[in-house]
């Protein structure tokens, strides 16, 4: 038995009637008849949207045409232009109504405009995804039956970097508990020759678990007078505290940490370390290694992942000196998880959160030979993080349990318990 009440039973009802469209539709009976580039839905829109500007007119004027009230009012219609609009139904031709006293301003199709703001949002979306230019120009071509200037492209891609420099510089939160700091290698073109550039990204987890790019940098080199830059930077935005900092190694960096942030905490990637270690091992000693340096990083406790060193050292060092060595050098800064419960160990064990974003970044960047200058880098990776972020639905993994510990170990820099 239907459950349904009288109200969404209409709601339910054809907007059209069967008899209406079969009027429209005709004599057509292919999809190329009805969707095609002079298909009944483009002919269709055309004539709605005439109407629109028609009925805009009238609202401007303060009658309908033909109307009597017309006659002396001061201002009235005076013809029309033409004007061609561009969209995802391909090119239409309309003819925008003109007022004698030339004041009208459609709202619908603002004047000087060409293009519906979706048709934008199309470029944008393809060139997001590392199309060149060609490709966009061909694309649009193919699903609309649109020629698109590669200017138009630039102008239209161009017109995203003010947003850009708003989102580089907007206000931060006051604590993130994690933030992870990579690099990308880009190639950009500067005074007349192609370059190596590093794009240096910051990923937080905010309170609620959730990720958050913060900012992105351009540098040809890293060392602590750049990072403690960028460390500044991050605090005139409204950052004062972040708990564990996670990072792949990067030059001069735990010294900008404690010149901005004296109680964050430094935590190098495991798993990077544990890749660079395996760079001296031949391929058939390599499953064995990594073994053993496993029972360093999963030891219960720094005092036993230390004695696991050791005993690794004693093994090993005969043969590949420098694993140790490397180790033992960065010991202080590896080994800062085990200060924390599992829960915690679990999210700064490594980088891999931003390593997964700096994957969708490459297979955007491997389209692309090199950059031009250093605004068509921003461009690219923001657009692109654009869409990856889409993705973020919902908090990490375990996050609830890692607040709680937050919360036990830090009470005092955790502003819902000040």
């Amino acid at each position: 038995m239907s459950t349904k009440t009288s109200n969404e039973s209409t709601k339910e009802r054809p907007t059209f009637s069967p008899e209406l469209l079969d009027e429209l539709l005709g004599d057509s009976k292919t999809a190329q008849e009805l969707l095609g580039s002079s298909g009944l839905i483009k002919e269709l829109s055309k004539a709605l949207l005439d109407r629109m500007l028609e009925g805009e007119m009238s609202h401007h004027l303060g009658y309908e045409k033909y109307e009597s009230i017309g006659k002396n009012s001061g201002n009235s219609r005076n013809g029309k232009s033409k004007k061609t609009l561009k969209g995802e139904f391909g090119e239409l031709d309309l003819a925008v109504p003109r007022d004698r006293q030339a004041n009208f301003e459609p709202v619908l199709i603002p004047k000087y405009e060409t293009r519906f703001a979706e048709f934008d949002q199309k470029i944008i979306s393809l060139y997001a995804r590392g199309m060149s230019d060609r490709d966009i120009t061909a694309q649009l071509q193919d699903l609309y039956g649109v020629e698109v200037s590669h200017g138009l492209i630039s102008q239209v891609v161009s017109e995203v970097m003010s947003e850009v420099s708003a989102w580089q510089n907007r206000a931060l939160d006051e604590v993130y508990p994690i933030v992870y700091f990579d690099a990308l290698v880009v190639k950009v073109k500067q005074e007349k020759q192609v370059i190596k550039k590093h794009l240096y990204l910051a990923l937080a987890i905010n309170l609620e678990g959730d990720k958050e790019l913060l900012g992105m940098w351009l540098a040809e080199s890293e060392g602590a007078k750049f990072w403690l830059g960028v460390m500044n930077e991050l605090r005139n935005r409204g950052l004062n505290d972040m708990f564990i900092a996670c990072v792949d190694g990067l030059s001069g960096f735990p010294e900008a940490v404690e010149a901005t942030f004296p109680h964050t905490l430094t935590q190098l990637c495991i798993v990077h370390m544990v890749r660079n270690s395996l760079r001296f091992v031949p391929w058939k000693a390599r499953k064995e290694v990594a073994r053993d340096l496993k029972t360093i990083y999963q030891a219960a406790s720094a005092e036993q992942a230390e004695q696991a060193l050791l005993d690794f050292s004693e093994k090993w060092d005969g043969k590949y000196p420098m694993i140790a060595q490397s180790w033992w050098r960065q010991w202080d800064n590896l080994m800062t998880f085990f200060g924390f419960p599992p829960e915690i160990r679990k999210v700064i064990y490594t980088t891999n959160a931003i390593e997964s974003l700096n994957s969708s970044f490459r297979r955007v960047l491997k389209t692309k030979g090199s950059f031009p200058n250093d605004e068509a880098v921003f461009k690219l990776i923001y657009l692109s993080f654009k869409n990856i972020a889409k993705k973020w639905t919902r908090p990490i993994a375990n996050w609830p349990l890692a607040l709680n510990q937050f919360a036990i170990l830090f009470p005092d820099r955790l502003p819902t318990l000040r």
